[in-house]
């Protein structure tokens, strides 16, 4: 009787079942509803307009800088909350407490990148995203989500940024291509100079400081004029801060200021070994022998050199000028003959103009987007937004009628958001977050279709560039992957560099110079140098046949 009952209800259950699968199988009179089981239609995508106008649902995403330096947090300013409110997107940035690298390569090993990256264009970084499939190809995200980057990316700079696989993993800021360089060359200016603190250069008669010893003497007049400075020692020369693989002060300016080719009868030139170069290396070690390199340009980190700057500490720097804009307009505020100005520094022993770079096409940061990103789609479409001309005019005006408006037939600051940029850029900044305070994205072609004409004491520095600026695109992206066995070596030579760099400045005598740099030159033998320039040499001939393209 039990196994009878038992039957019955599984018989009941059975019929149940059945007829609750044929309720919901069929509808609107007995008929197959597909619609439930199909999959959702398609978004209709359209090459015509900016993705992310249809869809500026919230969201935050986090990118990462890597740039310590970098203090400015978006939604605080009145640019960035404008953009928010326009996109939907928020931005958490994350900047490292310490070295750049370190944290970089902690967050590589562990496989976990946040949604967006920005780095130097030159980084080993960059390939090693790639390789090891990190970072996601910013021409397939635009095929399935915004096809409008196509229309607004610049085609040069994509073919330039391709890789191997035909693929785009990142797009640069401060890029101009070739067609930009011929038309607005001239306008174009450089961040590299050589300046001098106003009132000591013209109270020791503004002397010529182009030759070694004109140099020298001009050191040396500056600490016995000037011996301290409110209290403190004077700091006859300074420079950009010493990395673990060298400083730019004495490197890529100094190859600048002193004309030194990167090409000679149409193959690479290794401006290292360059005798005007190793001139003036030897020089600086005679300015140290002399008491006129202070030991602190040695250690001293990006906010002691920004703070001695604010000081007025140093007499002459190879610095780029955009580094001290912040300190300069404070000083000049405070006394306009005490300010930093450009003036005609080292040079080669013909005296030529120095070669100044200015935007190349490789540009000076990349910006790529992590496979883990939270919202492909609308990070795709943000960088599109960025990239374009609509963004780039949000970035660096703002809200019309809050931080711009048309003033007498021309877009231009207010009145007072220009007044806060020429005299305060930092309160700028953090108030209004224009002119490009957020600079991952910007264009410097449409950069001078808007910038507000230079004022003191910014314009002075601006100008001496002016004329002296080349395109030098071609010797961009010449270095070998930093995972292949060039790459491994060359890493291994800028290391050594970092090392030797200090001590042919601090070398006692001349003789022990030509001993630290000899051995330095046996070292880069050791380590594949021939193949190294070989792979440089044919990387420039590619460059040259991807221009022509």
């Amino acid at each position: 009787m039990v196994k009878s009952k038992k039957s019955i209800l599984i018989l009941m259950s059975l019929v149940l079942v059945s007829v609750l699968s044929a309720c919901s199988g069929s509808g609107n009179g007995g008929k197959s509803d597909s619609a439930s089981s199909a999959p959702p239609a398609e978004k209709t995508l359209n090459a015509n307009e900016a993705g992310w106008k249809s869809n500026t649902d919230p969201v935050t995403f986090d990118w990462y800088l890597n740039y310590s330096w970098f203090a400015d947090k978006w939604g605080v300013d009145k640019t960035t909350q404008y953009i928010t409110k326009k996109t939907g997107v928020n931005i958490n940035f994350i900047v490292p407490a310490g070295n750049e690298n370190e944290k970089l390569n902690t967050m590589i090993a562990s496989g976990n990148l946040p949604d967006l990256i920005t780095l130097d264009w030159n980084s080993d970084a960059v390939d090693k995203m790639i390789k090891g499939g990190m970072v996601l190809p910013l021409n397939e995200l635009a095929d399935q989500y915004d096809p409008y980057f196509f229309k607004i990316a610049d085609k040069a700079k994509l073919n330039w940024y391709k890789q191997e696989d035909g693929k785009v993993y990142g797009y640069p800021n401060q890029s101009s291509s070739p067609s930009d360089f011929q038309k607005f060359g001239y306008n174009f200016t450089s961040n590299n100079t050589f300046l001098v603190r106003k009132d000591i250069y013209e109270a020791i008669g503004s002397p010529d400081m182009r030759t070694p010893e004109g140099f020298l003497n001009a050191l040396k007049a500056a600490k016995e004029k000037y011996p301290e400075i409110n209290g403190q020692p004077l700091i006859p020369f300074g420079s950009q801060e010493f990395t673990s693989t060298g400083n730019g002060s004495f490197e890529s300016s100094l190859f600048e200021f002193l004309s030194i080719p990167t090409e000679k009868d149409g193959n690479f030139y290794d401006r290292t070994t360059d005798p005007e170069y190793i001139r003036w290396l030897k020089v600086f070690r005679q300015a140290n022998e002399q008491g006129l390199i202070s030991k602190d340009i040695l250690i001293d980190k990006r906010p002691q050199i920004e703070e001695k700057i604010l000081q007025g500490r140093y007499f002459a720097m190879m610095f780029p000028r955009s580094d001290l804009q912040n300190q300069n307009i404070a000083r000049y505020q405070q006394d306009p003959n005490s300010v930093y100005i450009a003036v005609d520094g080292p040079a080669n022993s013909k005296l030529d103009q120095p070669r100044l770079s200015g935007p190349s096409i490789a540009g000076w940061t990349l910006t790529l987007i992590s496979k883990n990103v939270k919202d492909k789609e609308k990070a795709i479409q943000f960088l599109t937004y960025l990239i374009s001309e609509e963004g780039n005019k949000d970035l660096f005006f703002g809200e019309q009628g809050v931080t711009y408006d048309v003033i007498d037939g021309k877009e231009q600051f207010l009145p007072e958001a220009l007044n806060m940029y020429n005299n305060d850029r930092s309160s700028f900044a953090k108030t209004y977050g224009a002119s490009y305070t957020f600079w991952m994205m910007m264009d410097p072609s449409l950069n001078l279709k808007w910038a507000p004409e230079s004022v003191e004491p910014t314009k002075g520095p601006e100008d001496w560039t002016r004329g002296k600026v080349v395109d030098n695109t071609v010797y961009t992206n010449l270095d070998p992957s930093a995972t292949s066995p060039e790459g491994i070596s060359l890493g291994k030579i800028k290391t050594q560099w970092g090392k030797i760099l200090p001590k042919l400045i601090l070398s006692k005598s001349e003789a022990d110079f030509d001993e630290v740099w000899t051995d330095f030159q046996k070292y880069r033998s050791q380590h594949d140098l021939d193949k190294i320039q070989a792979f440089q040499d044919a990387a420039f001939k590619r460059n040259i046949a991807k221009l022509l393209e």
